[in-house]
């Protein structure tokens, strides 16, 4: 039998162009070429790049529910890394403290929420 790995992450949006451009932004990572308001991609392309493949697919619904899957991304610079954010087009939605756990809730420009864990 052989074995089942994850491809990539899929993200349902209303512009998948503009969408990916926001992600290439965060992630320091080109968006493949070829990309659509349709269809966008953006790969971990050179070796120091690392993550998944993130996949965009333009959907005619809007987003109107909490994501049941969400990106963690990890910053030391957990305030600058924030503001970064928020300067690219995110919204800050919640801040969570837990022990010795930091993270913060933001959403993208199409309302998918994020975490930025504090690392």
């Amino acid at each position: 039998m052989s074995a089942t790995t994850v491809l990539a992450l899929s993200i349902d949006c209303a512009d998948a162009a503009t969408l990916a451009s926001f992600w290439s932004q965060v992630l320091g990572r080109p968006v493949n070429d070829g990309a659509t308001a349709e269809f966008a991609a953006i790969a971990a392309t050179d070796a120091t790049a690392t993550g998944p493949l993130l996949l965009f697919h333009q959907v005619p619904e809007g987003k109107n529910v909490k994501n049941r899957l969400h990106l963690d991304l990890v910053n030391a610079d957990f305030e600058a890394e924030t503001q970064r954010l928020l300067g690219l087009g995110a919204t800050r939605l919640n801040d969570v403290d837990k022990g010795d756990a930091r993270w913060r809730t933001l959403a993208d420009p199409e309302g998918n929420e994020f975490d930025l864990v504090a690392g």
